[in-house]
């Protein structure tokens, strides 16, 4: 039986606003007053795990341990079926110190350029932990290709070059509640909040 929250301070355990955004929209209706690592002031951990649910948890528990608080995090990425997965846990690697994801796109491209195969899935893995240690893991995966040139402003990340399967419209060219419906976040959610945070009230 998963551990419950039970409402009150929520440390999302990330310094990228797009992701605290997106995260704090999806949580608003289960009473989570929600902050952020970066406006804690808090230390990003070395992410030195080598799967998605690794890194969540290594993020989660230093927000945890650090703040006092239950903390949050999402480790998310991109893996390009053409490029053995690549850049997966690296996603955000590759968009370089100064998170330029323009440059990242590029590199994607670039990598692509020679290969048919254009599928690629989103994955994202939520970990829930406490002060005292104990951790919640989720995780969830959408489907989809790459495009060139990127589309959209809405997003964040790779979304204007990601477009999930059955649409046509890249992730930074749907609405945000469109996105959240199917997003690999959203998939995540549904089980996070299914486990450990009830019914929407």
């Amino acid at each position: 039986m998963a551990r419950k929250f039970e409402g009150g301070k929520l440390v999302i355990a990330s310094h990228n606003p797009g992701k605290v955004r997106e995260i704090g929209e999806l949580l608003a209706p289960f009473g989570a007053d929600v902050i952020s690592a970066g406006d804690l002031g808090l230390p990003e951990p070395v992410e030195d795990g080598l799967t998605f649910i690794a890194n969540a948890e290594i993020k989660a528990r230093a927000a945890a341990m650090a703040s006092g608080f239950p903390a949050l995090a999402d480790d998310s990425g991109l893996a390009v079926h053409g490029l053995n997965g690549e850049p997966g846990i690296y996603s955000a690697r590759w968009a370089g110190p100064h998170k330029d994801f323009d440059l990242a796109m590029k590199k994607v491209q670039q990598e692509l350029e020679n290969i048919d195969d254009k599928s690629a899935h989103f994955a994202c893995a939520l970990t829930l932990c406490w002060p005292d240690g104990h951790t919640e893991s989720f995780e969830g995966q959408v489907l989809g290709h790459m495009v060139w040139p990127p589309r959209g402003d809405k997003g964040f990340g790779y979304d204007p070059t990601f477009v999930a399967d059955g649409m046509d419209i890249t992730f930074a060219e749907m609405q945000p509640e469109a996105k959240h419906a199917i997003s690999h976040r959203a998939k995540a959610f549904e089980k996070l909040v299914k486990a450990c945070f009830g019914p929407t009230p």
